[in-house]
């Protein structure tokens, strides 16, 4: 269970100055919001008002002049801008190439300008949005959702639709999709609560928590635990591996598959079900659980495994 989240953003000393953009625009059909910013957080939100998108961008200065801070906005590009029924909306340096270190940090090492996003959409939207180290905070949306951050955490309510959501460096909290799940981090926690598609998870050192799987799923961390509860029977061969901590998936009682479960420094333990065996050892077991099905293939290089009937 994943304990929180960080902000993750490069260091921005405490805002000073604060100014707010606020653009609003009506739309006929469902399209797509764009965002992108620099270091900063991103939050999308549903609305019932399926004719309005509203995005609000707060600039967060370190500085207390305001002079000071016209001269950043000046090395500034804010865009936010409608094409159709789709909405962008970017934060950007206009001038990379004549950004100096003194140009982009205080004197303290914080960055001197963090722009934060706001977006209110139409639940049916489709979301893209990325920043470089910020938080990604999505809420309950329809539409396909991508998003990606390289050092925040990323926190996604109720989806509808496909969904991919990749972080350099932090957790990953789903809480519901009904499409295909994709959720990638270097370096945190994943936790899921209900995966309706299909499911591919991936940590390089954390633990993934899926509660309820409806879907197949393939669930891998370098250095963590991984526990997946599937509900009715397997629709496809799925798999679970860590190269570091236990694995332990529960599944209905009548849920027909054939098992594979071997760990190379632990024991490997089931309980409820009528197995017929192929090979069972203390570090390996292997047979047809009700009659066989979509194999369920379970790895641990250093841990125990468990699986279970509810």
């Amino acid at each position: 269970m994943m304990a929180g989240f960080a902000f993750a953003a490069l260091p921005l000393a405490q805002a000073k100055i604060e100014r707010v953009v606020e653009k609003s625009f009506t739309i006929s059909e469902v399209g797509t919001v764009t965002i992108q910013t620099s270091g900063g957080e991103i939050r999308v939100e549903p609305s019932a008002d399926v004719s309005t998108v509203r995005v609000v961008a707060t600039q967060r200065f370190s500085t207390n002049s305001e002079a000071e801070a016209d001269k950043i906005s000046n090395d500034l590009e804010l865009v936010i801008e409608q094409s159709g029924n789709d909405v962008m909306a970017r934060a950007s340096r206009e001038k990379r190439n004549e950004w100096t270190w003194r140009s982009l940090f205080n004197g303290n090492g914080g960055q001197q300008v963090r722009v934060d996003f706001k977006v209110i959409v139409p639940a049916a939207f489709a979301v893209v949005a990325k920043t470089s180290g910020g938080d990604l905070i999505v809420g309950d949306i329809n539409g396909d959702v991508k998003v990606a951050t390289s050092g925040g955490d990323v926190r996604l309510g109720r989806l509808g639709g496909t969904v991919e959501a990749k972080t350099s460096g932090g957790d990953i909290e789903l809480r519901e999709s009904a499409g295909k799940a994709r959720l990638e981090t270097s370096g945190g926690d994943i936790e899921a609560g209900r995966v309706g598609g299909s499911g591919h998870f991936s940590t390089s050192g954390g633990d993934i928590e899926i509660g309820r799987v409806e879907g197949v799923l393939r669930a891998h961390t370098s250095g963590g635990d991984v526990r997946a509860g599937f509900i009715g029977g397997l629709t496809g061969d799925s798999e679970l591996s860590t190269s570091g901590g236990d694995v332990a998936a529960t599944l209905d009682k009548s849920a027909a598959f054939e098992l594979d479960a071997r760990t190379s420094g632990g024991r490997v333990s089931d309980k409820g079900f009528a197995i017929s065996e192929k090979e069972r050892r203390k570090n390996r077991l292997a047979g047809a659980v009700n009659g066989g099905g979509p194999q369920l293939k379970l790895q641990s290089s250093g841990g125990d495994i468990s699986v279970e009937a509810r």
